[in-house]
Parts: structure tokens; C-alpha cells; sequence
């Protein structure tokens, strides 16, 4: 199981390139796009948040959800209209309930142990991301936010996280840009942002030096696999050309439309496309870039992000909308960005502001399909959700063991048999 195929270019197809070349194999990825993270990891939130682990499954989140549904700019907004996907994820949803607090745990647990591979991987190619490592501030305007923030804490420190709270006064020490009235918060010294564009885009090259063949608009049509050999047909967008590849094994990575090829593959991966929207503001000007946050922050009435990137870009992202597969920018879900970002740091300039939306790849009970599918020869690496970029470096490196592992496996049984029959 030498050679292996990887659909999707996005964070979790090049950190899984990259893990699956340090270990040896001969890697090729197939990304649609012209070029890496041109979809959901173009422009989202900035955050490395071990902090921001605890999953939806929670009963509030049905509560919030039923009375933000027919509220267009609602954090969490659910089309009422029915299908058969969406009523299986959300029923599946319901069911992983139970497993709030050991997911939650075991979310904190890979986010940390994340860090030391993205972080020496950075390090060790050279790539320039507007890191910063100034810890993440979470915002609280009520008592009961602050308290849930608490439990939640208690549940984050089992994961191997420290976070502590924080009162009004220390938030302003923290942060002193920030505007408005606030109950508390709780601050994790140790979570930081950076640009996952640029992150990819510099892995990708990296992984490429290393001898990963990497096919840019190459659209993946149709995956088959008979457990021993992976068939992967693209669609060559410059040639107008299909092309039948053949490979050892194959690794689905393809964020949302990752459910279909696990379909063609004989797997049910029931992954959900829950948009997100950013606005990225261009600080252009010297009064903007004193008055925009250092620190970043997540707003959880708000369900918002924050991301310093560099000296002159400040990046808000968040909400989810259940919508299906669309992919609109949707005016009256930008505008509470904005209008957050004003009330919040009054002194920023909002003439210049980017809107981008992307669909995250959301599994129902929150937690990334990492590993084997039903035959021998296909792997998943995938449904990340809000956390893609905060999990990616440790689900990589998770499902290229996993791989070696099983070449190791068939190597023994290839051996064994070629010993019985000598």
C-alpha cells in the first residue's frame, strides 16, 4: 500500500499529504480548485481554539435553534424546509446527546496535542502565517453564559486544557480595545490564530519538495475501490478530459462532498454543509490598527471570532446555517458582522470590508471521521466542522498511522503467504 490518492486540497487533504510523505509514501492529491484552500479553509475564522472544543450536542443548542428559526440573522439559522439529510443528521444529532462531555473531552484532547505538529511542522518548513500566540479571550454579557462557560471549563481541563476566568476589569487588561459591559470571561493563554490560507498554501509547497504530486483542477467525478486497488476518475478542467488514476489506497477528504464519495465507496459518512460567513476589515489607516484587538476573542451570545492577521487585516467569522449545499453570501447574514465589529471596537474603520462564506463538513455528533472505511484500502479524514483548522495536524497525523499500520499488515500477510506457498 505504497501509493496513495487524496481527494480534497482543502487543511485536512495537505496536512494529511504531508504527514502521509514524512512517512514515506508516495502521495498524489487532487483538488479542483486551481489552487489549495480555495473553499472552506480560504477565510475562516483564524483560530487555533483547544478553548472553543465543547461540541454543539447540547440541549440549549435545540433551544436556540428552534427560537432563532424563522430570525434571518440569527447566530444559528435552520432552513425549515425538509429533506430526507437533513432530518437523518439532525435525528442522529439528537442521538449523540449523551456524549456531550466525553466528546467534548476528547475534542480538547486532539486540539492540544495538535498544536506540537502544526506548530514544529511551521517551523521546520519555514512558513510564514501571521501567527500569534496571544491566547484567546471568550466574552460573556450574563450570569449565565459565564456559569455554563464554567462547566464547560471543568470539561476542557479533563482534555489536558487550561483556560481561567477572568473579571471585567482583567478583560480590559487583556484586551484594551474592547468596548461595552460584560459579566466576565475566561481566557486561554495558550490558543492562538494565523491565516489557514497561507498555512496551506505553504504545507502544500512544502509537501510537493517532498515529492507529493499535487493536481490542481482535477475534479474528482468518481471513486471505486475493490479493497485492494482504488480507482480515482477526474475531470481535467484545462483539457476538458477524463483521466482513470490508480492507486494502493485513497483518503477522502473532501469536506462536504466527502458524504457522496464515501456513498461510492460503500460508506455512510453523514456529513452536513453548515455555512459560516467572515467579513475580513482592512485596517487601513493608523487609527483602525490601534483600535483592533491583539487578542482574539469568541463572543458566545453571539457565536463570533476574531482574528488579528497581521497589521492590517482583522477577520470576524461565525453563525451556522443549515441551508444544504448553498453557498450564497447573504447580505443580512453580514451585516450583524459589521455591526458587531462597530459596537464592539468603535475606532475601526468598516468602509473596507471582504464577505466570504464557506460550508463547514459538520458530523452529528461533532467529532471528525478519522480512520478506516469498510474495505481495506479506503481511509477518511474528514467532518471536521468549526474545527478543521484547529484539529487538522493531529487527525493527519492519526490517520497516516492508522495507514502505516495497515501497509504493515498487508506486508505481513503478503509475506506470510508467499512463505506458505514457497
Amino acid at each position: 500500500m505504497k501509493t496513495i490518492a487524496i481527494i480534497g486540497g482543502g487543511i485536512t487533504g495537505v496536512t494529511t499529504a504531508y504527514a502521509l510523505a514524512k512517512r514515506g509514501f508516495t502521495v498524489t492529491l487532487f483538488e479542483r480548485q486551481r489552487y489549495a484552500a480555495m473553499e472552506t479553509s480560504f477565510a475562516n475564522g483564524g483560530q487555533l481554539s483547544a478553548s472553543n472544543a465543547e461540541v454543539w450536542t447540547h440541549k440549549s443548542t435545540i433551544l436556540k435553534g428552534l427560537k432563532w428559526m424563522l430570525k434571518s440573522d440569527a447566530p444559528l439559522l435552520v432552513n425549515p424546509k425538509p429533506s430526507w439529510h437533513k432530518i437523518s443528521w439532525f435525528a442522529e444529532f439528537i442521538a449523540a446527546m449523551p456524549q456531550y462531555e466525553r466528546n467534548t473531552v476528547e475534542t480538547a484532547r486532539m486540539a492540544v496535542a495538535a498544536r506540537q505538529h502544526l506548530f514544529a511542522w511551521a517551523e521546520e518548513e519555514g512558513i510564514q502565517f501571521d501567527l500569534k500566540k496571544e491566547g484567546i479571550l471568550h466574552i460573556y454579557r450574563d450570569k449565565a453564559g459565564f456559569d455554563h462557560a464554567g462547566r464547560v471549563s471543568q470539561l476542557l481541563a479533563k482534555g489536558g486544557l487550561p483556560r481561567r476566568a477572568v473579571t471585567p476589569q482583567e478583560m480590559k487588561t487583556i484586551e484594551p480595545t474592547l468596548a461595552g459591559n460584560y459579566y466576565g470571561g475566561y481566557f486561554t493563554e495558550s490558543d492562538s490564530t494565523g491565516d489557514i490560507h497561507l498555512f496551506t498554501n505553504g504545507l502544500a509547497a512544502a509537501a510537493q519538495r517532498m515529492g507529493v504530486q499535487i493536481l490542481y483542477g482535477q475534479d474528482v467525478t468518481s471513486l471505486k475501490s475493490d479493497g485492494q486497488l482504488a480507482v480515482v476518475t477526474t475531470f481535467d478542467q484545462e483539457s476538458s478530459t477524463h483521466h482513470a488514476h490508480t492507486f494502493d489506497s485513497v483518503v477522502v477528504c473532501a469536506g462536504v462532498a466527502s458524504r457522496d464519495f464515501a456513498a461510492q465507496l460503500g460508506d455512510r459518512v453523514n456529513i452536513y454543509p453548515v455555512k459560516g460567513y467572515s467579513i475580513t476589515v482592512n485596517l487601513n489607516d493608523a487609527a483602525s490598527q490601534a483600535g483592533a484587538p491583539m487578542v482574539s476573542l469568541l463572543d458566545d451570545e453571539t457565536k463570533l471570532v476574531t482574528s488579528r492577521l497581521g497589521l492590517n487585516r482583522f477577520r470576524v467569522a461565525g453563525t451556522a446555517e443549515f441551508n444544504g449545499m448553498n453557498r450564497d453570501i447573504r447580505a443580512n447574514r453580514i451585516q450583524p458582522l459589521i455591526k458587531w465589529v462597530e459596537q464592539c471596537f468603535p475606532n475601526i474603520n468598516t468602509r473596507s470590508v471582504v464577505s466570504w462564506a464557506g460550508l463547514r463538513p459538520m458530523m452529528p455528533n461533532m467529532m471528525p471521521r478519522v480512520g478506516r472505511g469498510k474495505k481495506a484500502n479506503v481511509f477518511y479524514n474528514t467532518g471536521h466542522g468549526h474545527l478543521g483548522w484547529t484539529l487538522s495536524a493531529v487527525t493527519a497525523d492519526m490517520v497516516s498511522q492508522v495507514i502505516s499500520e495497515s501497509a504493515q499488515e498487508t506486508s505481513l500477510a503478503a509475506g506470510s503467504a508467499r512463505t506458505k506457498f514457497a
